[in-house]
């Protein structure tokens, strides 16, 4: 498990290797990653922005941008949690994942809250944030 507080506001992550979903022989290596967002401050905020940066084992970046995840912009109160599951697929045997979600107060304030770097990696190899 892999977190990461910013703001008192905490992101887990927990990454799996989706071996049904995977096909070595076409390089196509699938991971599925759960994420539990708990708001631990005082205020509301929601997730208004998501960005992600995917980098495979050969050290080719993809960015990923948009609006909420998995097409929600979720609110949360104090002491309220969120949590998604969603996935990626590599050419590679390894990678990591690294990202910040932007959040808005009752205020209108906007700021980032850190997504922790979490390694992809298969089941029975060495795990290495690269």
């Amino acid at each position: 498990m892999y977190r990461a507080i910013t703001r008192d506001i905490e992101v887990t992550v927990e990454p799996f290797y989706l071996e049904e979903q995977s096909n070595p022989e076409e390089n196509r290596y699938v991971w599925g990653y759960r994420i539990t967002i708990a708001n631990e401050s005082e205020g509301t905020v929601q997730l208004r922005a998501r960005y992600w940066k995917i980098t495979d084992g050969n050290g080719h970046v993809e960015e990923v941008r948009g609006p909420g995840v998995i097409g929600e912009q979720p609110i949360l109160n104090p002491g309220d949690s969120f949590q998604y599951s969603s996935g990626c697929p590599l050419t590679t045997t390894s990678g990591v994942m690294t990202g910040r979600y932007t959040m808005q107060t009752d205020a209108g304030e906007r700021f980032d809250i850190e997504i922790p770097a979490f390694s992809l990696d298969l089941p029975d190899q060495l795990r290495t944030l690269n």
